[in-house]
C-alpha cells in the first residue's frame, strides 16, 4: 500500500459469511406474517392472445383458496413499465405473462387452485425475433403506443443519452446514433477491413434465490410494509406508493437479505403483491418458482452487432462502423445506448459511426445484468480487433495498447473519459507469465487469447449516519443493501476514519422508515457512493468525539489521539478517557454533552470507470467441439482495494459468469415466442466442474479521484471481457472465429467442419 492505513487492504472475511454458510440467514421466503395468506400466479401459455373470460369458480372451490384476483378486482393503472402491467385486462403479450393470481391459506392450495383457473384465449400473431417485429407488417407489441422506461438503466450508470423515440408507431422503441469524423473516409484510408456480425442471446442472472415479496397492508393509511428480495428498496418504495396511490411515507420496505441478484431483482411484482394485500385485507406472500423465474423474469437482452473495422498497415486504426439491434422484449429498456458508447469509446478511432435500435418483441421485458449492454459490446468490439491483429501479424496486446483510451480522450458522445486506468490494465497483463509465455502453451488444439472491457460506474447521491454507544462500539447506519460485501468494507472505511478496530464497528443496515438514503445496488456504485458518506459520517463522528475529551480532559483537540479504544494526549498516555465513557456522558440524565451523531451526506455526479483485462487459454476438442477454458488471468484496475478478499472474490464470480455468456448459457424461443429453456436442466449454468483449473487474479491500483481513499466500484468489469477473450483463444487455437453466443460444442463443431470444407475445396 502506498498510504499508512491501519485496516485499509486488510483480507477480512464477509461479516455475515458465517451466518450464511450455518443457514442462519432469513431471506425474504423466510418471513412469516400471521395471517399471511400464499399467492400463486396463473400464466398465460401464449406470446399474444386476447383474453375472453376467466373461469374462476372452481378454483375458488378448493379448500384453503381465499380468493382469485383478476384484473377486474385490481385498479386500472396504466401499465407504463412492467412492473405495473399487473394481470392481464384484454391482452397477453408474451408466454408466462400472469392474468390471474390465486390467494390461499398454504402454498399447496394455491397451487391447486391456479391449475383449476380456466382461462379463454384467442390466439393472435405474435412477432418472436426483431426480424420479425421489425417487418412493416408485424403485429405491434403497443399498437395504442409505447410505454416508458423503468430506470433501472441510470440507476446501473448505464443512462448515456442521445436516445430517439420514433415518431410512428411501430416495435422500435428507441434509437442511438453517435459518431464523429468521416467514417466513408476511414474506410477509404484503411489497408485492412474486418466485417463481423456478432450475435448474443437473452442471458437470465440464474441467482439462486428466486424472486420473493412479502406484504402487509396497513388499514389505516392504506400502504403497506413490503419485505422484498430487492436490490433496490427505496425504488420499490416508491413505485409500490404510486400503484398504492398513497405517499411514500406510508410504505416501508425491508431489503432482506438477497440470495444473488445481479441486477435482476430491483422490481417486479410487489406492485402486483401489494394491490393484492390491500384487496383482501391481508398479508401476502408471493415467491416465484423456478419455471416463472425462467419464463417471466427480467433477463438481459439479446443483442446483434454489425461491425465494421478499419486500419492502415502499419496498425493505425482508421474507422469503425456498427449497426446494434437489441431484443428488448414487451417493454422499453436494453441497454443499447451504453454498449453503443462503449463500443465506440474504448480505442482512439478517428472515424466513427454507430447506430443503435432497440427493437420490442412479443417476450418477456428485459433487464439488468451485470455490466448491462456491455459484455454484448466486448464481444464485438474485442474479437474484430483480434482479427484485425491477426490479419496484420500484430501483437494483439501491443494492438490494444497503442489505441488505448486515456484519461481526457473524448467518448464517442463527445464527454471526455474520467480518470481511468485501461493501459495501465493491459500493461499489467502484458507482464503477466501466462502472456509472456504463451508461446510455449500454444499447440494443437490450445490456444491463448486476450480481450478487455470497462465499466464508466454508476453514481447516485447518498447518506450515512454514526453513533458511538457505551460500549465503545461505533454503528455506522446506512441504507443500502448488500450483494457483494460492502457492508464489510464499510466497517473498514469507517475504522480507518474514526480510528479503532473494524471489529468495534457495527453496520447497521436499516429500512426505507429508519434508514438515510442509498442508491440502489447496481452499477458498481455502493462503495463509491455510500462508503463516501460513511468516511464522512465517521469522521464528523470522530470530532465530535475529540470536542468532548478535550472538554473533559482539559486538553487541545490537535493533541489528542484514539487509539486502544480511548481518547489520549499525545505522549501522555495515562492522560485518557475511554470511548465508551465519552459515550455514557453522552446519555446520561443532566448530561452535559450532546449525543454523538454524525452525519455523512455525498452526491458525486463524476464518474469512476473500472477497467478489467482477461487472458484465456482454452483446449478445443476438435473432434466433438467442446472448448474448456483452462486458465484465465483476470486483471482489473480497482482503484483502491478496500479489502483485497472481497474484490477477488468479484473478479473470480464476474468473470465465471462471464464463462457462462461465452460457453453455456442462452435463453431459446420457438417460433411462436414459446419458451424452450424453462428449467436449469434445458437452460444451462456453469458448473464448478466449467471452472478453469488455474483462476488467477491481478489487482491494479489507479486510485480514483473522487472515490473513498481512490476506490472504484468492483463489480461489474469482471464480467464484461470474458466471453471475448475465450473466442479469441478458441480462435487462436483453431483458426475458426466464433461469432455467436454462446460456443457451444455444436457450433464449434460445425465451424471447424466448415473450416475443413472450405480448405478442402
Amino acid at each position: 500500500m502506498t498510504a499508512p492505513f491501519h485496516w485499509i487492504g486488510q483480507r477480512a472475511p464477509l461479516r455475515d459469511g458465517r451466518a450464511k454458510v450455518l443457514g442462519a440467514v432469513r431471506y425474504a421466503p423466510d418471513i412469516k406474517v400471521p395471517g399471511m395468506l400464499h399467492a400463486r400466479l396463473v400464466t398465460s401459455p401464449h406470446a399474444h392472445a386476447r383474453v375472453r373470460g376467466v373461469e374462476t369458480a372452481a378454483a375458488l372451490a378448493v379448500p384453503g383458496v381465499v380468493a382469485v384476483l383478476t384484473a377486474a378486482d385490481l385498479p386500472d393503472v396504466p401499465a407504463r413499465h412492467r412492473h405495473t402491467l399487473l394481470l392481464a385486462r384484454d391482452r397477453v403479450i408474451f408466454a408466462g405473462q400472469p392474468v390471474a393470481l390465486v390467494l390461499a391459506a398454504d402454498e399447496a392450495a394455491a397451487e391447486d387452485g391456479a391449475e383449476r383457473v380456466f382461462v379463454e384465449y384467442e390466439p393472435l400473431p405474435a412477432a418472436a425475433t426483431v426480424d420479425e417485429a421489425l417487418a412493416p407488417d408485424a403485429p405491434l407489441v403497443w399498437p395504442e403506443g409505447l410505454p416508458g422506461e423503468t430506470g433501472e438503466a441510470a440507476a446501473h450508470g448505464a443512462d448515456v443519452g442521445g436516445e430517439e423515440r420514433p415518431l410512428q408507431r411501430s416495435n422500435v422503441a428507441n434509437r442511438v446514433h453517435f459518431s464523429r469524423g468521416d467514417v466513408a473516409q476511414g474506410f477509404r484510408e484503411a489497408d485492412v477491413v474486418v466485417e463481423r456480425t456478432f450475435t448474443t442471446p437473452m442471458v437470465h442472472q440464474s441467482y439462486l434465490e428466486p424472486h420473493a415479496v412479502v406484504v402487509q397492508p396497513d388499514p389505516l393509511t392504506g400502504g403497506a410494509t413490503v419485505w422484498s428480495s430487492t436490490q433496490a428498496p427505496f425504488y420499490v418504495r416508491e413505485q409500490v406508493a404510486a400503484v398504492l396511490g398513497v405517499p411514500e411515507s406510508d410504505v416501508r420496505v425491508v431489503a432482506t437479505p438477497v440470495g444473488g441478484g445481479f441486477g435482476g431483482k430491483f422490481l417486479l411484482y410487489e406492485p402486483l403483491v401489494a394491490l393484492a394485500a390491500r384487496a383482501v385485507g391481508r398479508p401476502v406472500r408471493f415467491v416465484m418458482t423456478r419455471l416463472e423465474e425462467m419464463i417471466a423474469a427480467n433477463p438481459a437482452a439479446a443483442g446483434r452487432i454489425h461491425l465494421r473495422l478499419g486500419a492502415r498497415k502499419d496498425g493505425t486504426l482508421t474507422a469503425l462502423q456498427a449497426e446494434l439491434t437489441f431484443d428488448a422484449g414487451c417493454f422499453p429498456g436494453a441497454p443499447v445506448g451504453i454498449a453503443a458508447v462503449l463500443l465506440g469509446s474504448l480505442y482512439t478511432i478517428p472515424h466513427v459511426d454507430i447506430r443503435g435500435v432497440e427493437v420490442l418483441t412479443f417476450k418477456p421485458s428485459t433487464g439488468a445484468y451485470r455490466a448491462p449492454g456491455a459484455p454484448q459490446a466486448a464481444f464485438a468490439i474485442e474479437s474484430a480487433l483480434d482479427e484485425l491483429a491477426r490479419r496484420l501479424g500484430a501483437d494483439p496486446l501491443e494492438l490494444r495498447l497503442r489505441h488505448a483510451c486515456r484519461s481526457g480522450d473524448p467518448m464517442i458522445h463527445g464527454k471526455p473519459w474520467p480518470g481511468m486506468g485501461m493501459a495501465e490494465v493491459l500493461e499489467a497483463l502484458s507482464r503477466h507469465p501466462a502472456w509472456q509465455r504463451r508461446d510455449d502453451t500454444r499447440r494443437a488444439g490450445r490456444g491463448v487469447g486476450v480481450a478487455i472491457g470497462g465499466w464508466p460506474g454508476g453514481t447516485e447521491p447518498a447518506a450515512a449516519a454514526c453513533t458511538l454507544n457505551r460500549d465503545g462500539t461505533l454503528h455506522v447506519h446506512v441504507g443500502s443493501v448488500d450483494l457483494t460485501g460492502t457492508t464489510t468494507a464499510f466497517a473498514l472505511l469507517a475504522a480507518e476514519a474514526f480510528g479503532i478496530p473494524p471489529d468495534r464497528v457495527r453496520i447497521v443496515t436499516g429500512d426505507t422508515a429508519t434508514a438515510p438514503y442509498a442508491g440502489a445496488t447496481g452499477g458498481s456504485k455502493i462503495t463509491y457512493t455510500v462508503g463516501a458518506a460513511v468516511m464522512q459520517a465517521a469522521e464528523e463522528a470522530r470530532q465530535q468525539v475529540l470536542a468532548i475529551a478535550a472538554e473533559e480532559l482539559e486538553a487541545d483537540p490537535a493533541d489528542l489521539e484514539i487509539a486502544d479504544g480511548a481518547v489520549r494526549v499525545r505522549g501522555a498516555p495515562d492522560r485518557a478517557i475511554s470511548l465508551g465513557s465519552i459515550a455514557a456522558k453522552t446519555m446520561a440524565f443532566g448530561g452535559r454533552h450532546a449525543p454523538v451523531f454524525g452525519h455523512g451526506r455525498h452526491a458525486e455526479t463524476t464518474n469512476a470507470p473500472g477497467f478489467c483485462a482477461q487472458l484465456a487459454e482454452v483446449s478445443v476438442d476438435e473432434a466433438t467441439g467442446q472448448v474448456r477454458v483452462e486458465r484465465l488471468v483476470v486483471v482489473q484496475d480497482v482503484g483502491r482495494a478496500i479489502n483485497p478478499l472481497l474484490v477477488e472474490g468479484q473478479m473470480m464470480g464476474g468473470s465465471l459468469q462471464g464463462i457462462g455468456w461465452a460457453l453455456h448459457e442462452a435463453l431459446v424461443y420457438d417460433e411462436a415466442g414459446q419458451p424452450l429453456t424453462a428449467s436449469w436442466s434445458d437452460y444451462t449454468v456453469p458448473h464448478v466442474s466449467h471452472a478453469p483449473a488455474r483462476l488467477e487474479t491481478v489487482i491494479v491500483e489507479v486510485p480514483a479521484e473522487h472515490g473513498p481513499l481512490g476506490a472504484r466500484g468492483v463489480g461489474e468489469p469482471p464480467v464484461i471481457a470474458t466471453a471475448a477473450a475465450v473466442a479469441n483463444a478458441v480462435a487462436d487455437a483453431t483458426g475458426v472465429r466464433l461469432t455467436e453466443l454462446p460456443m457451444t460444442p455444436p457450433r464449434v463443431l460445425a465451424a471447424l467442419r466448415a473450416r475443413r470444407g472450405h480448405a478442402d475445396g
